[in-house]
């Protein structure tokens, strides 16, 4: 091989070399550090410092509200819920048509209850609505010894962002962390944020509250925000390296085409 051909051939493997070792810097994987949860934990017990978990009664809340007593020809009045309303049922929002019933709260706070009537029940908990209406059937005398049950049926929270399934989740119980609810979106994918959880709640008032979440630090377990409330939204922010990586998607075939020609122009003016 002649000195010429050996340096054009030696120019252009230098010139793909440095074609594939940009794009591996560009899609470089991601410290094992950035993806891991709880870091640093030990075995232990870790103290709640939630004062309590059970979630307040909302405008736009569905209500699952039963009566029993001794006699039930007299409960069935107050079993028949004045309102319908999409399924709340389903894993996801739409995924279902069929109608449930239930007791809706108006934008005054207020359920329009059988013979009791409206009755305000925004910023009560459970416990505190069964307590008011058991008191109301014994004292206008409507029952004996009423037993009350109540359930949301459409506690659901919005997980975004760069989740493996972002979406609208309802779910049956009243009970929700925020590691449950990522779990349903499938979790963190690995080009997300652990460090920056974002959750987005709601007030009464119209007030929203952002708060951000380390998924990295145990300080998660002990936050007002790992338990989430109905309506909560959580978003993951991508990292940088998802950033990287969209952009080295994009621009990686146009920067090909052009090292391509200018090894192909190279080649027939004999530069190397």
């Amino acid at each position: 091989m002649k000195a010429g051909q050996f340096s054009l051939t030696l120019g252009k493997n230098v010139t793909l070399c440095l074609i594939v070792g940009c794009i591996l810097a560009l899609t470089s994987c991601t410290s094992t550090k950035q993806i891991t949860y709880f870091q640093g934990t030990n075995d232990g017990v870790i103290k709640s410092k939630i004062a309590s978990l059970e979630p307040v009664v909302q405008k736009n809340d569905l209500l699952s509200i039963t009566v029993s007593s001794l006699n039930p020809e007299a409960t069935l009045i107050f079993n028949a819920p004045n309102e319908s309303t999409p399924n709340a049922n389903s894993a996801t929002a739409g995924s279902n048509n069929t109608l449930t019933v239930g007791y809706l709260v108006n934008q005054n706070g207020e359920i329009n209850f059988p013979i009791l009537g409206a009755i305000k029940v925004d910023g009560m908990t459970k416990s505190e609505v069964n307590t008011y209406l058991v008191k109301q059937l014994v004292e206008r005398k409507l029952l004996i010894d009423p037993i009350v049950t109540i359930r949301f049926l459409n506690f659901r929270v919005s997980v975004l962002g760069e989740v493996s399934r972002p979406g609208v989740y309802t779910v049956p119980n009243e009970k929700l962390s925020l590691l449950e609810a990522l779990g349903l979106a499938g979790d963190i994918t690995i080009y997300g944020q652990r460090t920056d959880v974002l959750v987005l709640r709601e007030k009464d008032n119209g007030d929203k509250i952002l708060h951000r979440i380390n998924l990295n630090n145990t300080d998660i377990f002990t936050s007002p925000y790992y338990y989430l409330q109905s309506n909560d939204i959580v978003y993951v922010s991508p990292s940088k390296n998802r950033v990287t990586r969209e952009n080295a998607g994009q621009w990686a075939p146009i920067a090909i085409s052009l090292i391509s020609f200018m090894i192909i122009i190279m080649d027939r003016t004999n530069i190397f």
